[in-house]
């Protein structure tokens, strides 16, 4: 899913004790009740501009994707709800791929809802003693699916019946069900009353949520899908403001694996075409080019890299980029083909890279209320820019630091690649003994590093949660922009400093990026949390049994702490790390939970989200990538009760029964679902089929002809003859997958939409 939070416009009223212009305001995402990204904290204002993307897969079945917009005040202790906007995930394909202006919606705590229920109902016609006739209602509660996560936990919950008629209620209540989301009932109630009682009676069911900080109820009126419990009251939602979003959401219909093993063979294949040109992932990146740009070559990467075909194709690419170069100067500087491909690589194998190398100095940088702004026009009055130039070029040399002894925690198909773009720059240009190190440097500084000191929160470096009221938001907003200032006249002496032969040397040294041993440097904190921790060698049942702990990595320790800056309750080195993997939700009943294996009992933690699960494995991951004795196998469950609960083995010590994901770049291997990167592939080129064919018709007239005609300039076409083979065999694969989508009745208009 790809979010972009625009704007927002007359938030709330302007006037009045309520008037929001004096707050400071944010905007959060949601995923049914579970909030997975926040934005920035925008200054004084009621029509903030947030311009903020985000892009993330989805790990688990949603119901409504909601976007809440908070005001936040030194006098307050909580943020203040402005407005929501909500959308059924149903309905998303009304807004896909298009800004939209939303109008924001009232925050009620009743209307929180989401779920459906299952439910029978009977009526039975009894004759009492007396021989009068009486109806008796049968009320079966079934089950409950989908209620929401407090939290990111379950709660327990239980469902109550109510007849409300024009004399008396009667209500009737289920057992409660302890930690789950998707209860199971059974039960039935019966109600008895008279015909004309009954007539003018209202049957409503409710599913009650009980948890240690919250409590909601839910009505419904006999229908499936949970409703709002009205409470008497609406606000007007003309009063609330409006929100400007942009929502991508695509779910693909995937066959079966069968159903495209040839498109995948066909792809598959790709690197090894001569000239790569002809190759299907290239003629996908050109005939998409002008209707998605290169968005349809992320499939083809995620495709290639899981099958281990992604070095050879991304070589043949720049090799090719490289023949129609003319200047070193401008090498690799374009938005090509190869520089995206590039680019979608670093993004998915280089993501723990960023956080081990940025996430520190970018925590002190937004943790710190040191003023960086060195613009003129910008400054406040009291601001001594010389004191504020001392700041920015201190934060500046820390993460030039920080890069330049990243070397041995670059990901190793990161390194492969650049040494690749070494080699062929190098042969390419080979009077220019510096266009080797600018052919890397273009793509680590320019491409990777700098893209994420100025958007943090697009690599999960910063969550951007609300900063306190006395620190004012500029200030952060500063401190990521320098990058952008670049040019200004003002920046010329900051410049001038990273322009002596020791920078220099250190950025050549780090063009270089090959893997090597873990050097001893000093230890900076990458990644700390609140979280809940199991306590060791308790049982599995008991009040106690988890605690909130702050939980802390740095590149050489993982601690849990009381509270966030107390000491360390237990230190465990990064070294001593086996392997970091998720935890059934079975084991404890809790979801959003990890393990960090080691030789001692493993450490069970819950992290607040799923997205905080996946990286705070990725992380750790990321940091005892190299350590000796990792595992090779895991319990995927927790040892309780005297055996393994995923197993059933008894002895603790019998090693585990589902593979680790050893390496980074396994892990993302196994989470790359081909069939469903294949079906993505299918539908870009469904809806450029028309493109297709201009390219085939454009390699017959080249192959008539004898020449480059002008309707072939929009392609790349250097062996004609073996393009139009490429195109011809695409099509007859492209034609039975769409008799197999036929068959099933399956395939959407827009591509990857539902």
């Amino acid at each position: 899913m790809l979010l972009s939070a625009g704007e927002a416009k007359n938030l709330g009223p302007s006037s009045g004790p309520n008037r929001l212009r004096d707050l400071c305001t944010f905007c959060t995402i949601s995923l049914d009740q579970e909030e997975v990204y926040r934005t920035k904290v925008y200054e004084k204002s009621v029509s903030p501009f947030y311009s903020e993307d985000f892009y993330f897969e989805i790990p688990r079945p949603f119901q409504c994707l909601s976007f809440y917009v908070y005001a936040k005040s030194m006098f307050q202790i909580r943020d203040l709800p402005v407005g929501k906007v909500a959308i059924r995930k149903e309905d998303l394909y009304k807004y896909c791929g298009k800004e939209n202006w939303f109008q924001l919606q009232p925050v009620d705590p009743h209307s929180e809802v989401q779920g459906k229920v299952h439910l029978e109902m009977k009526l039975n016609e009894l004759i009492t003693e007396n021989g009068s006739i009486c109806q008796q209602l049968v009320v079966q509660i079934i089950a409950c699916q989908g209620l929401p996560l407090i939290s990111g936990q379950n709660c327990d919950p239980y469902a109550t019946v109510t007849l409300v008629g024009p004399a008396r209620s009667d209500q009737k209540k289920t057992k409660v069900k302890k930690k789950t989301s998707d209860p199971q009932f059974e039960e039935t109630f019966h109600f008895e009353e008279t015909v004309q009682s009954l007539r003018y009676s209202i049957l409503n069911v409710e599913a009650v949520l009980h948890c240690k900080i919250w409590e909601i109820a839910f009505a419904l009126f006999p229908r499936y899908l949970l409703q709002p419990k009205g409470n008497g009251t609406k606000s007007k939602p003309d009063d609330m403001g409006s929100l400007r979003l942009k929502v991508t959401y695509t779910e693909d219909n995937v066959l079966s694996s069968a159903c495209y093993t040839a498109l995948r063979n066909l792809m598959l294949k790709s690197p090894d075409v001569k000239p790569i040109s002809a190759s299907a992932a290239h003629v996908l990146g050109d005939i998409c080019r002008e209707s998605v740009g290169y968005e349809a070559l992320l499939p083809v990467v995620r495709l290639l890299l899981h099958h281990n075909r992604l070095l050879p194709f991304l070589t043949s690419v720049a090799a090719l980029e490289l023949e129609n170069t003319q200047e070193a100067n401008t090498i690799f500087r374009g938005n090509s083909l190869a520089t995206r491909c590039i680019d979608d690589m670093m993004k998915i194998v280089g993501r723990s890279y960023l956080t081990v190398t940025l996430k520190p100095v970018l925590n002190e940088i937004f943790e710190s209320n040191k003023t960086c702004e060195i613009d003129p026009v910008k400054l406040k009055e009291g601001d001594n820019v010389e004191v504020n130039k001392e700041n920015l070029q201190g934060y500046v040399q820390k993460v030039f630091t920080f890069i330049t002894q990243s070397s041995s925690s670059c990901p190793p198909l990161m390194c492969d690649v650049f040494r690749s773009l070494r080699q062929l720059a190098s042969k390419h240009f080979p009077a220019d003994p510096h266009v080797q190190y600018s052919a890397v440097s273009s793509f680590v500084f320019l491409r990777f590093f700098a893209v994420a000191v100025l958007s943090p929160h697009t690599f999960q470096l910063r969550s951007h949660h609300p900063v306190s009221a006395t620190k004012q938001p500029h200030h952060t907003t500063a401190k990521t922009n320098y990058l952008s200032s670049f040019k200004e006249t003002y920046m010329y002496d900051f410049f001038k400093l990273f322009q002596e032969d020791e920078c220099i040397e250190k950025v050549k040294m780090c063009g270089t990026l090959y893997p090597g041993s873990l050097t001893v440097r000093c230890v900076h904190m990458i990644f700390n949390r609140e979280v809940h921790k199991r306590a060791q060698g308790r049982k599995r049942i008991g009040k106690k049994n988890f605690k909130k702990r702050w939980l802390r990595v740095t590149n050489q320790e993982l601690s849990y702490h009381k509270q966030k800056g107390k000491e360390a309750l237990c230190v465990i080195p990064v070294k001593n790390i086996l392997s970091v993997e998720k935890l059934e939700e079975s084991a404890f009943n809790r979801k959003n939970m990890f393990q960090v294996i080691q030789s001692e009992k493993p450490l069970y933690v819950q992290a607040g989200n799923c997205v905080e699960t996946n990286s705070w494995i990725e992380v750790l991951s990321q940091v005892s990538r190299c350590n000796p004795g990792r595992l090779s196998t895991f319990h995927p469950s927790a040892y309780v009760g005297g055996s393994w609960l995923c197993c059933k083995e008894p002895n603790e010590s019998t090693p585990g029964c589902k593979p680790c994901t050893a390496t980074v770049l396994a892990n993302i291997q196994l989470d790359i679902d081909c069939d469903r990167e294949t079906e993505r592939i299918f539908s870009f080129f469904s809806s450029n089929r028309s493109r297709l064919q201009k390219m085939e018709d454009a390699c017959a007239g080249m192959s008539v002809y004898l020449g480059q005609q002008e309707e072939c300039s929009a392609f790349t076409i250097q062996d004609p003859k073996e393009t139009f083979r490429t195109i011809k065999e695409l099509g007859e694969v492209l034609d039975d997958l769409q008799a197999h989508h036929d068959s099933k009745g399956a395939l959407t208009d827009e591509p990857g939409t539902m």
